[in-house]
């Protein structure tokens, strides 16, 4: 029988830990397969952040270098200045990259830094017990917000994407999600095109991927997904909000 798929040479052979219905999995298929395409797992360096996101240097079978918490797109910055050869991406979560990491990810993509930026949302603090995070939603209850988050006492769910797009140093914005096939297709093509940015020397790109979290949403991995398209894809909207000239790599 012919295989159809198969696992990317960019991803390590380790089973994944993520919760059952986490998208942490996809996204993690998604960069590997970009590595994959460019040739480019020999001369990667990843950054992890702190929070689930961290995991990566398990996963990844490239070098990886832990960022305090939140500190990832300036650690990467470094990086990249010293090593311009080679290909530096983060891989970031909402309560890493747009609480903590907020000043670090906005100066980093003003200057636009030759870097790749995964920033996964999934609108809460994972790791540490599903705190509110910046992105959680209007309503949602976390262990911070028992009555969910209430924009008079807790403000808005700060949308990251449409913030960066706003300034000039960035060569790629967007927005995307893995919550049913059609999404992870075109997730697939924007984060190909993300690295496609670095390989050309274009500049900073981002992309955000919403994601669903069914252990600290107290949900199942049908209900979690299906709010990530019912919910947070709403206030969140997908496309690529920026984007400086691309060959369509595809």
């Amino acid at each position: 029988m012919k295989q159809v798929v198969k696992r990317p040479a960019s991803l390590t052979e380790k089973p994944f830990h993520f919760c059952p219905g986490c998208h942490h999995g996809i996204v993690h298929r998604l960069v590997a397969e970009a590595l994959d395409f460019f040739n480019l797992r020999e001369k990667t360096i990843g950054v992890a952040s702190v929070g689930c996101s961290v995991f990566l240097y398990d996963y990844f079978a490239v070098d990886v270098i832990e960022a305090p918490h939140g500190r990832a797109s300036a650690v990467a910055t470094g990086t990249k200045r010293v090593l311009k050869d080679q290909i530096v991406f983060t891989y970031q979560g909402d309560g890493d990259l747009a609480a903590i990491g907020t000043a670090e990810i906005i100066h980093a993509a003003n200057r636009g830094e030759n870097i790749t930026v995964i920033f996964v949302n999934n609108s809460i603090y994972g790791m540490t017990g599903g705190q509110m995070a910046p992105t959680t939603m209007l309503g949602q209850r976390s262990t911070t917000t028992p009555y969910g988050r209430d924009y008079h006492r807790d403000g808005y769910p700060i949308k990251m994407t449409e913030m960066l797009a706003a300034l000039e140093g960035p060569s790629l914005v967007a927005r995307v999600a893995v919550d049913k096939p059609a999404n992870v297709k075109k997730a697939r093509k924007i984060i190909r095109q993300a690295f496609q940015m670095q390989v050309e020397d274009k500049g900073f790109s981002f992309v955000e991927v919403l994601s669903a979290c069914p252990t600290n949403w107290g949900m199942t991995p049908q209900e979690a997904t299906k709010r990530v398209s019912d919910e947070m894809i709403p206030y969140f909207p997908l496309g690529v909000l920026k984007q400086k000239d691309v060959v369509d790599v595809l």
